[in-house]
């Protein structure tokens, strides 16, 4: 996840106010919980109870990993974090809470902020989006997600009766394959290495192969694994002239591409998308607040509850944390739910 480093101050004397509790990451592979106290709100400021938060597995366990390149650690910065990669670091990027206090239009309110695994917290109202009251606060989560695969597809403009591929059945992949096959006529196949994610696919209502299997001769491939084979099949699969939307993020690892072949005679194209600016298609006419409030109208589409996959506590989370990185903890979207935390003072 790459957004623009936040302006808010975390500088402000916090040694009387509320207690809360933040998830760090102390060191590569070393989670912990920290005491946090937060000072009374501002007057464009809110204090939000967090209800849940969601883990963004590809991003977040490669930061839990400690693999963020020294060359991207500020482009990698999450809008709300504190410290610095490798750690200590508090990173995230998926919450959803109750304003408890702040302007009277957002009193009460369930929203969505791009803050990290917090029991509660203070941000400017301006960060915080209302979540629509037909989505439920555990599928509000996926709204960064959601975000994601609009900017993509923004990006990539499909077109009616095209044929499209997603490579990689993770938190994005599975929702660019959603978005796109609500297109009229598109043709979507959802393709994974993991036979289990073909329920998730027929949930989401597109088919689903194996790589060995996927259909040939696509308009669009849009690649998500995060593995160099991945991206390999995905070019594969391109009708000529087709394009490789790549969505995936490989930290510091470098991917070898088979350039020859048909890359060149079939005019074929690798195209990067990133949600940190609005798609050029659209960034003269819609802000990045336009296109996250965008993210969380699709989301009344229950469809999205096949991604969430798993929920612990908040005081689970290092551990978690340390699963999902390991691989031994399967997910698509892990949540962490706070409600045992509303009372953080005990």
């Amino acid at each position: 996840m790459t957004s623009p480093v936040s302006e808010h101050s975390n500088s402000r004397d916090h040694a009387a106010g509320r207690p809360a509790r933040a998830f760090w990451l102390r060191e590569p592979g070393v989670g912990e919980i920290r005491p946090v106290r937060l000072p009374d709100p501002g007057p464009d400021e809110v204090l939000v109870r967090t209800l849940h938060s969601g883990i963004s597995r590809g991003t977040e366990t490669l930061v839990f990993r400690g693999e963020v390149p020294a060359s991207q650690r500020y482009t990698m910065r999450a809008p709300f974090q504190e410290g610095d990669f490798p750690g200590p670091v508090k990173y995230g990027y998926l919450n959803v809470g109750v304003v408890e206090q702040g302007p009277a239009h957002l009193t009460g309110r369930t929203v969505f902020c791009l803050y990290p695994h917090q029991t509660a917290y203070l941000a400017p109202a301006a960060a915080v989006t209302v979540v629509p009251e037909q989505v439920p606060p555990a599928r509000a989560v996926l709204a960064g997600t959601v975000e994601t695969a609009v900017n993509a597809l923004w990006d990539a403009a499909p077109l009616l009766g095209d044929r499209i591929t997603v490579v990689g059945a993770g938190m994005v992949g599975c929702c660019v394959a959603r978005l796109a096959g609500r297109f009229p006529g598109v043709d979507v196949e959802l393709v994974d290495l993991d036979p289990s994610r073909a329920a998730t696919a027929g949930a989401l209502g597109v088919r689903f192969a194996q790589p060995a299997d996927a259909a040939a001769d696509r308009d669009l491939v849009v690649h998500t694994s995060a593995s160099a084979a991945g991206l390999r099949r995905s070019l594969e699969l391109l009708a000529p002239e087709g394009t490789v939307l790549e969505l995936s993020w490989y930290g510091d690892r470098a991917v070898d591409l088979p350039l020859g072949a048909a890359f060149h005679s079939g005019r074929l194209s690798i195209r990067g998308s990133q949600v940190g600016m609005v798609s050029p298609a659209r960034r003269g006419r819609r802000s990045p607040a336009d296109r996250l409030a965008l993210a969380l109208r699709l989301l009344a589409d229950p469809a999205f509850d096949a991604l969430v996959t798993g929920e612990s506590r908040f005081d689970e989370l290092p551990d978690v944390m340390s699963r999902l990185a390991a691989g031994t903890l399967p997910a698509i979207c892990h949540v962490i739910s706070y409600v045992e935390d509303s009372h953080p003072e005990r």
